[in-house]
């Protein structure tokens, strides 16, 4: 486990910690839910990530503001008192990383792997059905995609699935192509 990047450091304990205990006490499609719902939160409002990483606010007022925030989200007690014991302990910055690890763990759980796809548009319903077939195919283990667009790339896909990067991209192409043509 400790040679997962992402499971690496504190917030891979805290991660691995709030793992067990959510298995121990049955809980883990809740924590599940809840840990997916802070991700959304944090992607989405730009004041609730200042208050998670901003050294501006004290101990108390992240704790009072989380504890709001995730009364109102209707998080489960683990879900909570994770959240707190990080903004009690002045670590609340590294809740993404925390987010990231126990991701880390629910795929592991599940016979899942993660694969980060960038392509140029967004890919259809049939486009992502194929990929995580062919994905699959390749590696033996169910893929859990997280899709991104990025116009830039032209065409073509970048695929990460841990530390293996796969670009097929137009760009990359024709910047190895520009290359080429200058060296000669």
């Amino acid at each position: 486990m400790a040679s997962d990047s992402h499971l690496a450091g504190l917030a891979g304990r805290y991660a691995s910690a709030v793992f067990e205990l959510a298995l121990e006490e049955r809980a883990l499609d809740g924590v599940t839910a809840d840990i997916a719902a802070l991700k959304v939160m944090l992607a989405g409002s730009p004041e609730l990530l200042r208050l998670v990483r901003s050294p501006i606010f004290s101990r108390e007022e992240q704790g009072r503001a989380m504890d709001a925030v995730l009364t109102r989200a209707n998080a489960g007690a683990l879900t909570k008192k994770l959240v707190l014991l990080l903004a009690q302990k002045r670590r609340l910055f590294m809740l993404a990383n925390v987010i990231t690890a126990f991701e880390g763990l629910l795929a592991r759980h599940r016979g899942e792997v993660a694969a980060d796809v960038t392509s140029a548009r967004a890919l259809s319903a049939d486009e992502t059905a194929e990929l995580k077939r062919v994905l699959k195919e390749k590696l033996g283990r169910e893929p859990r995609l997280t899709t991104h667009v990025d116009p830039k790339l032209l065409g073509g896909l970048v695929l990460r699935v841990g530390s293996r990067m796969i670009d097929s991209s137009l760009r990359t192409k024709l910047d190895g192509l520009r290359a080429a043509m200058k060296g000669n």
